[in-house]
């Protein structure tokens, strides 16, 4: 979906979707982490702070953009305010995601402006049928899931598994990623499912050796 005055949305940087977290990523920094999962071939980035202070949460966009935004897309999650704070710094960022609870998705668009990308989380088969009563253009991708319970967002909705996961992506009308406790032994079945790509958190930030682990996902996807 190509925009005049913006990037262009590819489908095909949705393949590895990195979520930061700081604590995960302990003892080594966020940036540090992205630009190792980066090498081993991660294609999108979505800086993820709950617990940071707005003030913070724009220090550690415009880090990761000066380290990696020349070459993946940069997303800003529920912070709409720090994402145009990024871009007026002039740092590489790319988009914004939210969350059901958040800014409206309409809005977000509206401030955000046609060039940016903008997700939206799903997590059932209703809320995907639900992007298809938005204006055309107002949502470019969905992360549909949990697919999985995962620690990293304890207020998660129920697990959809991978057929739940299926069902919800029959209903979306947008490309989408699946998230939530994804592991590597699920890169081939999602797939097959139908994800355009895989979102991790904890298989990449708290892996021994992020590279390692990003390249591993890939491979488990056959790409």
């Amino acid at each position: 979906m190509s925009r005049a005055g913006g990037p262009s949305f590819d489908p095909r940087d949705l393949l590895l979707y990195h979520v930061t977290d700081s604590q995960l990523s302990l003892p080594r920094t966020v940036p540090e982490v992205v630009e190792a999962a980066v090498a081993g071939g991660t294609t999108m980035i979505q800086v993820r702070g709950k617990t940071m202070t707005g003030r913070q949460v724009l220090e550690l966009v415009c880090e990761v953009a000066r380290r990696v935004g020349d070459r993946v897309p940069i997303l800003v999650n529920d912070r709409v305010d720090v994402y145009l704070a990024a871009r007026e710094r002039g740092a590489q960022v790319a988009g914004v995601h939210v969350g059901q609870s958040d800014i409206p998705v309409a809005d977000v668009r509206a401030l955000c402006g046609p060039g940016a990308i903008v997700g939206l989380s799903s997590a059932s088969a209703e809320e995907s049928a639900a992007i298809a009563a938005l204006p055309a253009g107002t949502v470019d991708y969905a992360g549909i899931g949990p697919v999985h319970a995962t620690g990293t967002k304890p207020d998660h909705a129920q697990p959809l598994g991978v057929e739940g996961f299926r069902e919800a992506l029959e209903r979306c009308p947008v490309p989408a990623v699946a998230i939530g406790g994804v592991e590597v032994t699920d890169a081939r079945s999602l797939m097959k499912a139908g994800a355009r790509g895989l979102a991790v958190v904890s298989g990449i930030c708290a892996a021994e050796d992020p590279q390692r682990a990003a390249a591993n996902y890939r491979e488990a996807m056959g790409q």
